[in-house]
């Protein structure tokens, strides 16, 4: 006898032999009744789990078909919906060429309306497309500009009203921290001599000596009753030379042509070196370091040329000051403005080229790589040509407030340091002279040539060139001019 047996989550069916029984064969095996009652439980779990998952492959299956029948519904809709757009789409492509074709007959017929209307216009109005067009455009301008005018007239005293108050302060405030001391100087030096015999050296035999420091320094010399040097020139370096070397050479004692000659050039050389101490100083007392050397002893002379009669390191000084401050408050690039105000001037003291003051300084500035808005100020503090920032209306402004006050310019002197400026580079455009120098306020000129490319005889035809030139070109200088042409010859040889 062979007992059956179920095993979970199987279905098959296993036979398991039953245990011998020893002894007696009619007698019961104990185990049996529990054998049994764990088959039938075994049974009932088997039926149990099948029934199980049947049930739940059923739901499954169920899921799957209802599942199938959504996506097959919707599908169905989709392709429904599809060929409703796509018919509405045809039907809208239908009223659209149909509409298109309305309004291109619309726009013929409109054309051919605005054609036959031109054409009665011209002949009624008697002028033809083109002509009307310019007319109609002509006053449409003419109301834009009318229009436009009021509109920038009522910003502009918008504006000047808002900000009239706030200037004032600025002005008021910076023109008070600004102002410096300010004594005009002329186109005189003086020098007090010791005594009669200083004097009588300093004229030497037969003027000689005199006439040796006039040459040398190009400076005019005036001696006067009461022992004293009155030294006249618009040029201040060149009269700074002639005081320096006048006191140095009283202080010698060796007054005759070579010594004032040795003397002159030594003082040139120390005076060259004061000229970069002063650009050093100028620039520094506006915060401004590590310019090129040639900026700086540029900035240097300065302090021996005037604007307008207003000395151009005190006049910078001002400028920059109220530049910086008027910058300051209301927002501009300080820096820019800084450099703008400090360099506006530097084509004024530049001597060996020709052009305007504006123009020669933006060439040496560009020749240095200076920033453009920097070269804009400069070339813009005139209004030579138009602001194009900020930056350069403050210099102007800055310029014009520290030339315009009380006193500190004299316009006369200006034209006429100019005139006589005039006068010596007529002479120097001559072949053959190597320098010039105005003397009596104008009125005389002395013209030294080369004597190896000018003989005698064309001394005299270039005196008389000159002369004609002058008269050409000067025409409101007052009273005459005398023109001295120098010709001197030296052979100079020195000992071993």
């Amino acid at each position: 006898m062979a007992l059956l047996s179920f095993s979970k989550g199987n279905s098959k069916v296993k036979k398991t032999p039953l245990p011998r029984t020893t002894g007696d064969p009619m007698a019961i095996n104990p185990t049996l009744p529990g054998a049994e009652q764990q088959a039938r439980e075994i049974l009932l779990e088997a039926k149990d789990e099948a029934l199980r998952i049947k049930q739940q492959a059923d739901e499954e299956a169920k899921k799957t078909r209802a599942e199938s029948f959504a996506i097959e519904q919707r599908l169905v809709a989709k392709e429904d919906s599809l060929d409703k757009k796509a018919t509405a789409l045809d039907e809208r492509e239908k009223g659209l060429a149909a509409k298109q074709q309305e309004l291109q007959n619309k726009i013929t017929e409109l054309e051919k309306v605005k054609d036959e209307q031109l054409a009665k216009l011209e002949r009624v109005a008697g002028l033809s497309v083109e002509e009307a067009k310019q007319k109609i455009l002509a006053g449409v301008e003419e109301k834009i500009r009318v229009e436009a005018a009021k509109l920038i007239s009522a910003v502009m005293n918008q504006a000047k009203e808002e900000a009239a108050e706030k200037a004032r302060e600025i002005l008021v405030s910076e023109m008070v921290h600004g102002a410096t001391d300010y004594v005009p100087e002329f186109t005189v030096s003086t020098i007090k001599l010791p005594d009669d015999e200083v004097k009588g050296k300093i004229i030497g035999k037969e003027g000689r000596n005199i006439r040796a420091i006039e040459q040398s320094t190009g400076v005019d010399l005036e001696l006067d009753e009461e022992n004293q040097i009155r030294l006249s020139s618009y040029d201040g370096i060149r009269r700074e030379i002639a005081r320096v070397s006048l006191q140095r050479l009283i202080a010698d004692g060796r007054i005759q042509p070579s010594r004032i000659e040795e003397i002159v050039a030594q003082v040139r050389r120390d005076i060259d070196r004061i000229i970069h101490d002063e650009g050093v100083k100028l620039a520094q007392s506006v915060g401004v370091y590590n310019l090129p050397r040639e900026i700086i002893d540029l900035l240097g002379r300065f302090k021996y040329r005037f604007s307008y009669g207003q000395n151009m390191i005190a006049h910078t000084l001002e400028e920059t000051k109220l530049g910086v401050a008027i910058a300051s408050e209301v927002g501009a690039d300080v820096n820019v403005v800084r450099l703008g105000c400090l360099l506006h001037d530097i084509g004024k003291v530049i001597d060996n080229e020709e052009g305007s003051h504006v123009t020669l300084a933006v060439s040496l500035l560009k020749k240095f790589g200076f920033p453009q808005k920097v070269i804009d100020c400069v070339a813009q503090h005139h209004e030579d040509e138009p602001f194009t920032s900020v930056e350069s209306m403050i210099v102007y402004i800055a310029d014009a407030i520290s030339g315009a006050r009380p006193g500190a310019r004299y316009e006369d002197l200006e034209k006429y340091i100019q005139r006589l400026s005039e006068l010596e580079e007529i002479c120097k455009g001559f072949t053959g002279v190597v320098n010039a120098w105005v003397f009596q306020a104008g009125r005389e000129i002395r013209v030294l040539v080369n004597p190896e490319e000018i003989s005698d005889a064309d001394a005299i035809v270039l005196a008389e060139k000159i002369r004609e030139k002058i008269e050409e070109q000067i025409k409101d200088f007052p009273g005459q001019i005398r023109v001295t042409v120098i010709r001197e010859f030296r052979v100079v040889q020195t000992t071993k």
